[in-house]
């Protein structure tokens, strides 16, 4: 885990910033030319702000011939990759602010079972939210990166979502949080009108609890 302020001021400069979220949000080690491309700076700064935040720990470092180019004279291009979960306090993104308001109304209006007036709260609130956000024309990928899930889809019609808003609260009570999540997310679906998409719960390491199923 990289020491938490020294994180903060290297992600204070708009340029070293963007690089880390391309690279963070990469399922491969990056390159610093694509890197560059990636963020519109040119390949030396792009290689200076990358080293800069191997030194703060956000990034690791290494040595490697591209997959489809066989390997040559000389040393191989250095690339990229995020060296952890990050930094609550800044990335990836967090909602505990949404738990907080459903558990507390869950609790004022039925105190003795609290926990199915939450489930019913949460599924309310993603409907109300998806319905607002179709309205404005938001898609279900557009609508889920909104939230802070970094949703990537796959060839098997299925979206992962890479962050959990909720971490620190469903690692503390995971059936609780997780149980809302699913709820929150089969509401937004729900509201967003996205017809045969499905949430289920498929809990994976340093993600988000839930993947959606969408249509063939």
């Amino acid at each position: 885990m990289p020491d938490r302020w020294t994180a903060v001021a290297a992600l204070a400069d708009p340029s070293r910033r963007a690089l880390y979220d391309h690279v963070r949000h990469q399922d491969h080690p990056v390159s610093r030319e694509e890197a560059a491309d990636a963020t519109g700076i040119t390949r030396g700064l792009a290689a200076f702000h990358l080293d800069k935040l191997v030194d703060a720990g956000l990034l690791r470092a290494h040595y490697q011939a591209p997959p489809d180019q066989p390997r040559g004279r000389g040393r191989s291009p250095k690339v990229y990759e995020p060296a952890g979960d990050g930094l609550a306090v800044t990335i990836p993104e967090r909602r505990y602010e949404l738990i907080a308001e459903i558990l507390a109304d869950a609790v004022a209006e039925d105190p003795t079972r609290a926990d199915d007036a939450a489930r019913r709260l949460a599924g309310q609130r993603g409907r109300d939210l998806g319905a607002g956000l179709a309205a404005d024309g938001c898609g279900i990928l557009a609508a889920l990166d909104g939230l802070g899930f970094e949703p990537r889809p796959d060839a098997s019609r299925r979206v992962l979502l890479h962050n959990c808003p909720f971490h620190a609260l469903a690692t503390r009570h995971t059936a609780l949080v997780c149980g809302l999540n699913h709820a929150f997310l089969t509401g937004l679906l729900d509201g967003l009108g996205a017809a045969g998409a499905e949430a289920r719960l498929a809990p994976r390491p340093g993600a988000c609890c839930v993947q959606l199923d969408l249509p063939s």
